[in-house]
């Protein structure tokens, strides 16, 4: 398998976003860490066996290949990497009614970052060129739940902020956004 030709890190366009907890979502508030958007970091041509083949070597456990759910839900376990692969779509992240939330258009080439607690959901699929689709990785040893920012979630919720970060930056390895400190990222 072909290495994943990454944009230099010098050259990489990033937004990062800070997102105040709202309702029952806990959001990035728990943890300070921030939402991470890699914009254009490799070719929108990638396969994504090469996307899974290159998150393996940065302790990332690559688990599925779909398009993102268009209910709000969270991970209280795991932060959660999606590469996109194919088309384009509108992500909502932080809920509907969050003054805080953040939309944004990802279109294959882009990597999120969900930080553990984040609500997200898919907003519009705005695929031209077929489904919006993405490779969904999650650090080694991890497993994700369900959360959907109800009553009851409490507890789960509470879960977020004890989360550990990642040991590696999941495309860039010992370098890169996820491993700066906030200072770097604001």
């Amino acid at each position: 398998m072909p290495s994943l030709n990454l944009t230099p890190l010098a050259h990489l366009r990033l937004t990062t976003h800070f997102i105040p907890s709202h309702a029952h979502l806990p959001n990035t508030t728990p943890h300070s860490h921030p939402l991470l958007i890699y914009h254009r970091v490799y070719p929108r041509t990638t396969h994504p066996s090469a996307l899974e083949s290159h998150l393996l070597t940065n302790a990332l456990t690559p688990q599925w290949r779909y398009t993102m759910y268009s209910t709000t839900h969270y991970h209280s376990t795991t932060h959660e990497v999606l590469c996109a692969y194919q088309g384009r779509a509108t992500l909502l992240f932080g809920g509907e009614q969050n003054p805080g939330r953040v939309e944004v258009e990802v279109c294959a080439g882009d990597m999120v970052v969900v930080p553990a607690g984040v609500g997200h959901r898919l907003l519009e699929d705005r695929g031209e060129e077929g489904e919006f689709m993405m490779v969904g990785a999650y650090p080694r040893g991890c497993s994700w739940d369900m959360c959907y920012g109800k009553e009851g979630e409490e507890e789960k919720a509470r879960r977020v902020g004890g989360v550990g970060w990642f040991e590696l930056d999941p495309l860039y390895g010992e370098d890169g956004p996820v491993l700066w400190g906030r200072e770097e990222l604001e």
